[in-house]
């Protein structure tokens, strides 16, 4: 079943997909009314900026029941700042960039490569995603390395599901995933901020725990654009920038891959990136966080727990130095 969601705020045209300049032109005349003081407030304008203008394409419902093991007992972010405070650089780098600019891309016909150190190579559609595991919802802290969290609803399923259809064989020890790269659909890769296409990887071992998630919807929907549309991953015990977005190919290989915010600043982002509130960032600390929607835009109230919470991926980590492998 499709449905409608409305912004608050402002009507944007109906249409299957709410195209970038249309977000744009009701910015535009939004900001105008505030100047002429149609509108009570110019505080409102950040209303503008994180809610009114994310994209608002019809949205189909995922049947997914949800997993009691993974029903975190903490207040859910709403969908509006899940969905209007967005690090995906593919669509810029400003927090609002993509929920305005995301319209571009096109989640469908969407396939995913699957390569490499494994038995069973194959090509994957999104329709056959769908269909591969019973879908869940699972709800999960995400921490950024910017030091604010959220609590989201994903849908989804083990990634290990996925990994045991093809069979990885002897050589397989890590995982690498790879966004989509399309400057006609993603304008913010004609930044060189990051090396692209935005690659991301995992031990397999810690793609092969329950916790991570090949997710394909939030909030019992599809997934929007700026949040990954049509499929990404989801580590809840990791920094956020781990969870690749869009992935077109997954391929299994011997060495470690060379991820992008390794690559783009090797001493602050390293290749495991597992929440840790006794690893500073070099330029701030990650033993507090704020979250979004409730505290301040400099009050952080909450302690970083180890592992964002997540004590059970411990002992992927036995014996490790998690000072030196951070």
């Amino acid at each position: 079943m499709l449905i409608q969601r409305n912004p608050n705020g402002i009507d944007l045209p109906f249409s299957s997909e709410i195209t970038p300049r249309a977000v744009f032109e009701s910015r535009r005349d939004f900001i105008r009314q505030i100047a002429v003081g149609s509108i009570a407030s110019a505080s409102l304008l950040e209303m503008a900026n994180r809610e009114a203008f994310a994209q608002s394409p019809t949205a189909q419902k995922l049947a997914a029941a949800v997993n009691p093991a993974y029903a975190l007992m903490e207040k859910k972010t709403s969908y509006k700042d899940a969905t209007t405070y967005n690090n995906f650089y593919e669509f810029g780098t400003d927090k609002v960039d993509p929920a305005m600019t995301a319209g571009s891309l096109k989640p469908r016909p969407w396939s995913i490569a699957i390569e490499g150190e494994i038995k069973k190579p194959m090509t994957l559609d999104l329709d056959s995603l769908l269909k591969l595991a019973p879908l869940e919802e699972r709800i999960y802290r995400l921490r950024c390395v910017e030091g604010w969290s959220m609590v989201i609803p994903w849908v989804g399923y083990s990634l290990s599901q996925l990994i045991k259809k093809v069979e990885p064989n002897s050589n397989a020890r890590f995982v690498e995933f790879i966004t989509l790269e399309d400057k006609k659909q993603m304008p913010g890769l004609r930044s060189p901020v990051l090396e692209w296409p935005y690659v991301e990887g995992l031990r397999l071992d810690e793609a092969m725990h329950p916790l991570a998630l090949l997710t394909l919807g939030m909030y019992g929907e599809v997934l929007p654009n700026q949040n990954g549309a049509p499929v990404r991953i989801v580590l809840p015990w990791k920094y956020g920038f781990k969870s690749a977005k869009s992935i077109v190919k997954i391929r299994f290989t011997k060495e470690q891959p060379r991820t992008a915010w390794n690559i783009a600043a090797p001493a602050e982002y390293g290749f495991y990136s597992n929440v840790n509130p006794d690893v500073n960032h070099p330029r701030w600390s990650q033993a507090s966080e704020r979250r979004i929607g409730e505290d301040g835009l400099l009050s952080r109230k909450r302690k970083t727990l180890m592992f964002n919470g997540y004590s059970e991926v411990a002992a992927l980590y036995a014996g490790m130095d998690l000072k030196k492998f951070f």
